[in-house]
């Protein structure tokens, strides 16, 4: 100890040069400049290792610091123009395109947090909260003493396209983390204040309407201008500000609720706010002090959606005609995992599951549709003999034996390997795939006999109150990850291909959802800290000149904000070792 103390004792020591001299109040004075080198400790502050003051830059130090930083900021300045005077191909984004559309959206964020605080007053508000997405939209709350009315919404709108009108400029400037932090303080902002606490970059970049200032994850508009199409409707306790989608930029799609989605997102969030993890700051302050242990906060997580698996296995066995589970959701929902540990809850209330690949009754490949770039189809319904599945199950639910049939997926064909099957009372298929929720795959099948499950990661945690998190960027971090980890595809595949995966979603998923008996969301609050250490090497590794590397870059960007958990806490059979690895289902 006595070795640490002389060492820091040294460091705050100023050692004096020639010239250099004791003003009247005690400190050492700079021989040139005449200005202090050393400075005291404010009042109420203890001195450090028996020293009173610390070292600080004279007024010539200062200057030489002072200088060396824009020579530094000039070099960078003319690397730069070299390197944009190299001959390169320019593309202009526009809000037909992903990251254009997302651009957008946030600009509608900012006009529409703006817009409340001037309609409202700021002085009536306690927080202005952007939960998840809705339809085309996101959900919105305000918690102040102003009751939320079709007039009062009526008039945030109003506001919001007055400033769109007056095309007002954005303005970006950055700050030092430190100054954001002191800054949303004094504003009460504290999910942004908790956010820059563990910013590991010195800068932040802060944007501005007017006066009005805020930070947001992400490119923004330049002005107000750009922000022409959008509407508010009630919702709930809320309401949803709608907007267009890249496909129809300029038009506004009319909001159509889905109900049994939006539950079981505010559900979650309820989850969430009940743990006081809101955002991800909450979230960092909970895994790095306090009394808080990371490892109860895993548990606490598996142990809720324990919890509710085991409540839909008891609605499937309280009622017997049921006789199909049907599961189907997006891409790295994890559906396996799922399916698992559904069968295992349903064997605790007694029943026999039997798992049942869809895959298994794909056409043929010669017989196989074809996408528009001519090749092999298998995500459309027609890639699947149909008539086929509905005739085997068909036979099942009579009682009967059948053979069911193994599609190898080298030889492209449907073989028979003597798997037979036949039902018994306690007996109950368990089957997975993509359209398990249209009606169209299970045509011949009884409604009664039908029982259906959508599963999504369904992102409850927010960056702050005005940034959300995007439950396709969950799924996207997820699916690199294990695509990585099992099938040798680096980041930069999975990102290339993700785009026509999210389109198979829309056509084939999506559509269905809400036709679903219940919902359930694989999403776990803590499961971001945790993939960050597997996602951000294979991230790193996307090069400068890759179309992709933007969005890795975005990504890395994103998961810089999380303080990271090691995986030794999470559980072997939680959804989450699906892409991890390390579970006990070998998956």
């Amino acid at each position: 100890m006595n070795d640490f103390t002389d060492i820091v004792s040294k460091v705050m020591e100023v050692r004096p040069d020639d010239g250099d001299y004791t003003g009247e109040d005690g400190l050492l004075y700079c021989g040139k400049c005449h200005t202090p080198k050393e400075a005291y400790f404010e009042d109420g502050h203890a001195a450090l290792f028996g020293r009173d003051r610390h070292p600080t830059n004279c007024a010539c130090q200062q200057k030489r610091m002072d200088e060396k930083r824009l020579a530094d900021q000039q070099r960078k300045h003319e690397d730069t123009v070299k390197e944009l005077k190299k001959d390169c191909a320019l593309h202009f984004v526009t809000t037909g395109e992903t990251i254009g559309n997302l651009t957008y959206r946030r600009g509608v964020s900012f006009l529409l947090v703006k817009a409340v605080y001037d309609t409202i007053g700021h002085d009536k508000i306690e927080q202005v909260r952007i939960h998840f997405s809705v339809d085309k939209g996101y959900y919105c709350t305000i918690k102040g003493d102003q009751k939320l009315d079709q007039e009062l919404l009526a008039r945030i709108e109003e506001r919001m396209h007055e400033m769109a009108d007056m095309d007002l400029s954005i303005r970006k400037r950055s700050v030092h983390t430190d100054e954001a932090v002191e800054m949303f303080r004094k504003y009460g902002m504290k999910d942004k204040e908790r956010l820059f606490r563990y910013r590991r970059v010195s800068t932040v970049n802060i944007y501005s309407i007017n006066e009005f200032e805020d930070y947001y994850y992400g490119y923004m508009v330049p002005s107000t201008g750009y922000l022409k199409y959008f509407k508010l409707y009630l919702y709930d306790e809320g309401f949803v500000v709608q907007m267009p989608e890249a496909a129809e930029p300029e038009k506004i799609p009319p909001f159509q609720p889905q109900n049994k989605l939006f539950h079981v997102l505010k559900e979650s969030t309820r989850g969430g706010d009940m743990l006081g993890i809101e955002t991800v700051g909450a979230l960092n302050d909970y895994v790095t002090g306090g009394s808080a242990n990371p490892k109860e906060l895993l548990l606490v997580q598996e142990a809720m959606q324990e919890k509710k698996i085991a409540q839909i296995a008891e609605q499937i066995a309280g009622n017997p005609q049921k006789k199909f589970v049907l599961i189907a959701g997006p891409s790295s929902s994890g559906k396996t995992t799922f399916s698992r540990r559904l069968s295992i809850q349903l064997r605790v209330s007694g029943l026999v599951p039997h798992p049942i690949s869809v895959d298994d009754y794909f056409k043929n490949r010669v017989d196989t549709p074809l996408d528009a770039e001519g090749k092999p189809n298998y995500e459309c319904l027609e890639a699947l003999d149909v008539e086929l599945f509905n005739h085997d199950l068909k036979k099942l639910l009579a009682g009967e034996r059948i053979e069911l049939p193994t599609f190898n997926f080298k030889t492209g064909k449907r073989e028979y390997n003597g798997h037979y099957m036949q039902l018994g009372e306690q007996d109950i298929l368990v089957i997975e795939g993509i359209h398990c929720l249209n009606d169209a795959l299970t045509h011949d099948l009884p409604k009664e006999n039908k029982f259906k499950i959508y599963i999504s990661a369904l992102t409850q945690l927010n960056i702050d109150e005005h940034n959300r998190i995007a439950s396709t960027d969950g799924r996207l971090i997820r699916r690199m990850v294990r695509d990585a980890r099992t099938r040798g595809t680096s980041a930069k595949q999975t990102i290339a291909m993700w785009q026509s995966v999210r389109r198979g979603e829309e056509n084939n998923i999506f559509p269905y959802q809400e036709d679903a008996d219940v919902m359930f969301n694989s999403a776990l609050l803590y499961e971001l800290a945790v993939l960050k250490a597997y996602a951000e090497p294979i991230l790193f590794g996307i090069e400068k000149d890759c179309a992709e590397y933007q969005e890795a870059k975005r990504l890395l960007k994103f998961l810089d904000y999380f303080v990271g958990i090691g995986s030794e806490y999470v559980p072997q059979n939680s959804i989450l070792r699906e892409f991890i690895g390390g579970g006990c289902f070998d998956l």
